[in-house]
């Protein structure tokens, strides 16, 4: 797992990068958002446009930056999920607690309450009923 941080309007944005699983590719996501946090850095979005692989262990780090963001008064996005990737979610039931957009500008945006953007519907993903 490769993390790159950069910031847009003050918003921290990791853009990662492989395989979001156990061991040391949580431990890679989890040093970068411990980092973040202890800096006072803590409305941040997660970018998993070039997240070729989520499993159990991925979702839970996302569940403990989720939490350890939360406690420090912060909110966290996630931007650019894949279609594998957002079953996983709808399936776990996360996207009740984590937010979800199409793309990094309307991610961005939802930080701006005055600003426009496009809200992630999770009935798009959901399969229809027959």
């Amino acid at each position: 797992m490769n993390v790159a941080h950069r910031e847009v309007e003050g918003i921290e944005i990791l853009d990662l990068r492989g395989r979001l699983t156990a061991g040391t590719e949580s431990g890679t996501l989890s040093k970068a958002v411990t980092r973040l946090v202890s800096e006072g850095k803590s409305n941040l979005i997660l970018n998993l446009k070039h997240v070729d692989f989520l499993d159990s262990s991925g979702l839970g780090m996302l569940v403990v930056c989720f939490a350890a963001i939360q406690q420090q008064g912060g909110i966290l996005k996630l931007t650019n999920v894949s279609r594998r990737h957002m079953e996983l979610l709808i399936l776990t039931k996360l996207t009740a607690v984590l937010e979800l957009f199409d793309n990094e500008r309307d991610a961005v945006n939802s930080f701006f309450p005055e600003r426009p953007l496009k809200r992630f519907e999770v009935r798009e993903y959901a399969p229809s009923e027959r």
